[in-house]
């Protein structure tokens, strides 16, 4: 028997065993030979206590002061910025990315739980003018009650954490279940709140299967928000089981564009397209998947493309000069070498995809990034998230072309265009349909003040994370009558 650490569901203020009494393990995807540890295989049991522990937490949470609330987030985005090169390490570790995009990372989560301690305790309501003087009409913010939050593998603790505080800070109790590919920093984050003082209850965190505990944490009455940022066909089965009375928050898949019109300065797009389709391994819901190039352009824009990817180092994320990691999972690592040859039956093979098992390479999941041309519109890799560094390079004929072509996709995450024509720039924001709208920028990134989220099938709410707005999400509103 190895020495692997286990790591302990968190119940009602206590780390706990699932009562399966099972676990499973947690793998580098850079070494598969670096167990992690074991995590809790839950049950539907664990996760109705989890429930249960945050019903009963909820009544007193959402009456202790805000600033008490405020001070808790505080307190634990302290402790990861004291853990914050272990906890990057870890991250790396079960995830893949590079270390210094997991310090990031680690800090992002951090400022993310103090932007949400400040900036929910200036939730106001409104007061409202009416002809009768002995009344007085005013709207106040109110908590939902139990939140569960289900989260992805790809920002195992910065997307949690831009869930986890604005319902915390506005008085919600939570149940959060990270992915099952990376738990360990989603278990970091809660002994952040743990070591936070965060009361007996109010915040629950669980491991285990989505196809054994799904359903409980997303159909269960109780539960009155779901926030879940994943596929988009999980998304669809979560929002099918919940219950009317659910609130849902759903950030799903993109198929996102990078427009490069003729005017465009080459090297700037060829940069934009390796820091959007390639860092983190492609594997970003905002990651620049298609590359919609203007047909004179094509040429010398694939040209430079290449001789830049050909400089890129792929490696174990851990690894001083890394600019590539690995797949972040031997199912992702399939999937991704399956875009792969269906892209080389169905458009130009321009450069990359080889599957890299060799060497250094023998125990992880790594893949070079491809490059493909001639790409149309009824391809599967011009039409299906892939979620990896493969890039489809489709040529256009103007502005016009470009949007139609970039608006016809189920999806509507992020878009960006590449020009220094003040026309477009100002046109290219009304056109195109994204819920993330950049100029001379990677589609990748956002802000933590701003808003984030997608359109079409890339979002199934009206709600925005991110920014104030993912104080809206967490909240209703009550309307007051007071006479006298």
């Amino acid at each position: 028997m190895d020495n692997a650490a286990q790591f302990l569901n968190y119940i009602d203020g206590q780390w706990v065993a699932s009562t399966s009494g099972e676990t499973f393990e947690n793998r580098n995807p850079a070494d598969q030979d670096d167990l992690l540890g074991r995590f809790q295989a839950s049950t539907v049991e664990d996760a109705r206590q989890a429930i249960t522990a945050a019903d009963h937490a909820f009544t007193a949470w959402r009456a202790t002061p805000i600033s008490q609330r405020a001070k808790v987030l505080n307190l634990a985005a302290d402790y990861l910025m004291k853990n914050v090169e272990q906890f990057a390490e870890e991250l790396t570790r079960e995830e893949g990315k590079l270390l210094a995009n997991s310090r990031d990372e680690i800090a992002r989560s951090a400022q993310t739980l103090r932007f949400y301690a400040i900036e929910g305790q200036t939730i106001t309501g409104e007061t409202f003018p009416q002809d009768d003087a002995k009344m007085m009409v005013y709207t106040q913010r109110e908590p939902l009650g139990v939140a569960t939050i289900i989260t992805p593998w790809n920002f195992p603790i910065s997307i949690p954490a831009r869930k986890i505080a604005p319902a915390l800070i506005t008085g919600n109790t939570v149940v959060f279940k990270p992915s099952s590919d990376a738990p360990l920093i989603g278990y970091r984050l809660a002994e952040a709140l743990h070591h936070a003082g965060v009361p007996a209850g109010v915040f629950n965190f669980i491991t285990g299967a989505a196809s054994v505990i799904g359903e409980e944490i997303t159909a269960n009455p109780v539960v009155k928000a779901i926030s879940f940022t994943g596929s988009t066909p999980a998304g669809e089965r979560i929002h099918r089981v919940a219950a009317m009375s659910t609130r849902t928050q759903m950030e799903l898949g993109g198929k996102n564009p990078l427009i490069v019109l003729d005017d465009a300065d080459i090297a700037t797009a060829v940069d934009l397209t390796v820091k959007g389709g390639f860092s983190l391994t492609g594997q970003a819901c905002t990651g620049t998947s298609r590359v919609l190039i203007a047909r004179g352009r094509k040429e010398e824009y694939l040209t430079r493309l290449v001789e830049k990817v050909k400089t890129l180092k792929i490696g174990n994320g851990m690894a001083e000069g890394t600019q590539i990691g690995p797949l972040a999972t031997r199912q992702q690592l399939d999937s991704v070498l399956g875009y792969i040859e269906a892209g080389k039956q169905e458009a130009t093979h321009v450069h990359g995809g080889e599957h890299l098992s060799e060497g250094d390479y023998a125990k992880g999941f790594y893949v070079a990034p491809a490059i493909f041309s001639d790409v149309t519109q009824e391809m599967r890799i011009a039409r299906e998230e892939i979620f990896g560094p493969v890039v489809a390079v489709i040529e256009v004929d103007g502005y016009e072309d470009a949007i139609a072509k970039a608006n016809d996709t189920p999806y509507g995450l992020s878009a960006a265009l590449v020009t220094n024509d003040i026309a477009y720039i100002q046109r290219f924001p009304l056109d195109i349909q994204a819920g993330t709208v950049k100029v001379n920028r990677t589609t990748t990134g956002n802000l933590v003040n701003a808003p984030f989220g997608g359109l079409k099938q890339s979002s199934t709410s009206t709600f925005r994370e991110s920014g104030r707005a993912g104080l809206d999400f967490f909240t209703q509103t009550k309307t007051v009558y007071i006479g006298r």
